[in-house]
């Protein structure tokens, strides 16, 4: 059996760091951000009954005690932490680990710890960028969106997830099902931080993609005619607002802190906000430390973790660096497959949606536009 190791870290620190020190709770912010700063990685738990009607593994969740901002700016600190998880990791018997959240930006994007891990790593993010566009695509339908129709936009394009979402779904290439056709949308808006890098993204979807793809660095321009968008930055608070979007809109948040903020839940019932990266896992999956989803669910990273375990693909490291090769999001996909591992029904932070609610959305967005 190969097993693996998973890298988390905290992302909202009182509640996240209240998950293993429940007293945590009731302390003050700054008391936790100095706690953090003593402590070392430390084993979480355990996850195993992960099954698939061809291998089992097991596998160890390992804390790295830095915040998102901590992770993004102190290398100095951060990179050596992130090399004592991974060497952790080894002697608990892991033939490889995967970066979760923030951890697989540090260090060129899991670039520096693929090169000095005792053991493979990977970031996770071929199979979060497969599930996120499978998802995305879902929940327009629903919606009662034909891609081929849609303005699709990507936030945070020039990231590593946010290129590969963007040229997947601009050259229609994005699924494995060959019913799904070459469907592309009718406008693609990448928009990020860098015009140069964006340029240099828009060049890779060519002139046989999507007909109209246009570049921005200006987040507020780009979501407002946006039928479909993928919310993929690595910022540390959430930049969508409950203005920014249009009625019917479709959000798949792909981004760990969410990019979506808690207001649009709250206050627009005419557009929907899907969790992006969330899966099913074959077995009976047991978790010793709670990553605040249901047992038999986990993140798109995570599973991707799992599924090279599984499939013994733990020679070497696989989604590491800024580019995330297009062939690996198809293999993931089809490994899933494979495995059994499948896209989860929709949610919305983190919580079901069925498909009362969701008409009841496409409903009220339906009765805003004919208002208008």
């Amino acid at each position: 059996m190969n097993r693996f190791a998973f890298l988390i870290h905290p992302l909202d620190i009182r509640r996240d760091v209240a998950r293993r020190y429940p007293w945590a709770a009731r302390l003050p912010e700054w008391v936790l951000e100095a706690l953090l700063r003593i402590l070392k990685p430390q084993v979480l738990g355990k996850i195993e009954g992960v099954r698939s009607p061809f291998a089992e593994t097991e596998g160890w969740l390992i804390g790295v005690p830095m915040t998102p901002k901590g992770l993004l700016t102190d290398e100095k600190r951060s990179l050596p932490l992130l090399l004592r998880a991974c060497q952790m990791a080894q002697q608990m018997g892991a033939q490889i680990v995967g970066l979760g959240a923030f951890t697989a930006i540090a260090g060129g994007k899991g670039k520096w710890l693929a090169d000095h891990s005792p053991i493979p790593v990977t970031t996770g993010n071929s199979y979060t960028v497969a599930t996120a566009l499978e998802a995305t695509v879902t929940a327009a339908k629903w919606m009662g969106h034909n891609l081929s129709d849609s303005t699709v936009a990507i936030v945070g394009a020039t990231g590593s997830i946010g290129r590969s979402c963007g040229v997947l779904i601009g050259e229609g290439s994005w699924s494995v099902n060959s019913d799904s056709g070459k469907a592309v949308p009718r406008q693609l808006i990448l928009i990020g931080r860098n015009p140069d890098l964006l340029q240099k993204i828009k060049a890779e979807i060519g002139d046989d993609g999507c007909p109209e793809v246009v570049t921005t660095t200006n987040l507020r321009e780009g979501l407002k005619q946006a039928d479909i968008i993928l919310a993929c930055s690595s910022s540390v608070a959430p930049i969508i607002e409950p203005a920014d979007l249009k009625p019917g809109a479709v959000v798949c948040d792909v981004a760990r802190p969410r990019d979506v903020s808690e207001k649009v839940r709250d206050l627009r019932d005419d557009v929907l906000v899907i969790d992006g990266g969330i899966v099913e896992v074959p077995g009976s999956p047991r978790w010793q430390f709670s990553i605040g989803l249901p047992s038999h669910l986990t993140l798109a990273c995570v599973a991707e973790t799992m599924l090279l375990a599984l499939e013994g693909k733990v020679k070497e490291s696989y989604t590491v660096g800024p580019e995330i090769r297009s062939d690996y999001v198809r293999e993931m996909a089809a490994l899933a497959h494979r495995h059994g591992f499948r896209v989860s029904g929709l949610r919305s932070f983190e919580q079901v949606l069925d498909s009362e609610k969701v008409e009841a959305i496409r409903r009220k967005a339906q009765a805003l536009r004919t208002a208008r």
